[in-house]
């Protein structure tokens, strides 16, 4: 379906003026329609999605800033200039103050200049307009999301067909919005530790110790990224658990209720292995669980048929969970060794405990956390926290560290939706 043409309104007492920007703009890509008056214009604007807004400024009845300062009222996210004689530049000043004027240019104008900024405008609004559609129908998403967690109270063969549906939709949404796939997956790990009872932010930690454990074990990137990736959604089979399984412990359970739980790996690979391109990942969540002396679940593998990257995902899980209960380092590091050769394979036993501390994060660098703005940022800096925008959408994990395509991402979304929010950062 083509987009639809965007419109622009002219503003001007003169008809010969009202004339020529509208022979000026014949082979440009908008619709013009024009006012001869303030008043007019704002009943054009109240029947009309306005786009660009140029307006001369003296006018008899209403000035061109008194227009554009009513105009902002109706068509907020309109594009507006200001046409102006020199004598008039303190009347353009305050049509940029109080009616939010994007540009003034001087009459008489010169058809180039006033071609190019139109062009920019309606260039602006275009993705201005689409901002807002992207941030729709994540907020759609996001609502059936939860809908879908609320509703999950099924069978095992339910919650796959339920899950099924969901990922294709995601996987749609992927394809179309391509690199807010991170977005989303931050969002699942969210709704994992909600539904499952976790402390907030177990699945982003794991994730986070899983990156650090396999850059010590020297893991090439493409392969430590995936691990990754299944570490941030491990126990998204817990989503479709009873309440009163997701949120207990392992050992407070028995019976029916142990058998459930044992269940949420296979579950998870079930759901996660409904896309195609994540099959890989829906094997690491299933033996997340197993123990290198066979007395894990679901499969009761030992030893090194348990793939590597699930003994990671293990271990990383484990270490965020002592750490949420407490404990001292010395304490976890002593527990940690403890589990060596019964949960643990006993190398990876020791990197955890020998590195616990620079895994967790607790050893920042000695300047501590400071908050900076956009243009205080440089690459190589690491987030000390999430960041989000002013709506609530996910763009950086903590820890990231940042590149230069990381400071590109946040130089656009802030040109489409400006931030009043600090980046939290380790200097």
């Amino acid at each position: 379906m083509p987009e639809p043409v965007l419109k622009t309104l002219i503003v001007d007492d003169e008809d010969n003026v009202l004339r020529a920007i509208k022979r000026l703009f014949m082979d440009e890509q908008t619709e013009v329609l024009t006012a001869a008056s303030g008043r007019a214009g704002l009943e054009i604007l109240k029947e009309n999605e306005i786009a660009l807004i140029i307006s001369d400024q003296r006018m008899p009845g209403m000035s061109g800033s008194e227009f554009l300062k009513l105009a902002r009222e109706i068509a907020p996210d309109a594009i507006r200039i200001i046409l102006t004689g020199y004598a008039d530049i303190t009347a353009a000043v305050d049509a940029i103050n109080k009616g939010g004027a994007y540009r003034y240019l001087e009459k008489p104008w010169k058809d180039a200049e006033l071609l190019m900024v139109a062009r920019d405008a309606l260039d602006r609004y275009r993705l201005l307009r689409e901002n807002r559609r992207l941030t729709e129908l994540t907020r759609k998403q996001n609502e059936e999301l939860k809908r879908w967690s609320d509703e999950l109270q099924m069978d095992v063969q339910q919650q796959t067909i339920e899950l099924s549906r969901q990922n294709k939709k995601l996987s749609e949404l992927n394809r179309r919005l391509g690199q807010k796939i991170e977005e989303f997956i931050a969002a699942f790990s969210n709704l994992v530790d909600i539904r499952g009872g976790a402390a907030h932010g177990h699945s982003e930690n794991v994730a986070a110790i899983t990156q650090r454990i396999g850059s010590k074990l020297g893991m090439e990137k493409q392969a430590l990224d995936r691990i990754v990736l299944a570490a941030r959604l491990h126990d998204i089979g817990k989503i479709g658990m009873p309440d009163a399984i997701a949120i207990a412990r392992p050992e407070d359970l028995s019976g029916d209720g142990l058998l459930q739980y044992k269940s949420h790996p296979v579950m998870g690979q079930s759901a996660i292995g409904m896309i195609e391109e994540f099959r890989d990942l829906g094997v690491l969540i299933r033996h997340h669980h197993e123990n290198f002396d066979g007395s894990g679940f679901p499969d009761g593998l030992k030893g090194e048929k348990i793939p590597l990257g699930s003994q990671i995902i293990a271990g990383a899980d484990l270490l965020d969970r002592l750490l949420s209960g407490g404990l001292t380092m010395d304490e976890i590091g002593a527990e940690t060794r403890k589990r060596s050769v019964t949960v643990l394979e006993p190398e990876l036993a020791y990197l955890i405990a020998h590195y616990m501390a620079e895994f967790t994060g607790y050893r920042a660098n000695k300047g501590g956390e400071s908050a900076l703005g956009l243009e205080n940022l440089r690459p190589g800096l690491r987030l000390s926290r999430d960041f989000r925008t002013d709506t609530g959408v996910l763009l950086l994990t903590k820890d990231t560290v940042l590149t230069e395509k990381h400071l590109e991402l946040l130089k656009s979304c802030d040109f489409l939706n400006p931030s009043r929010t600090s980046i939290f950062v380790w200097v």
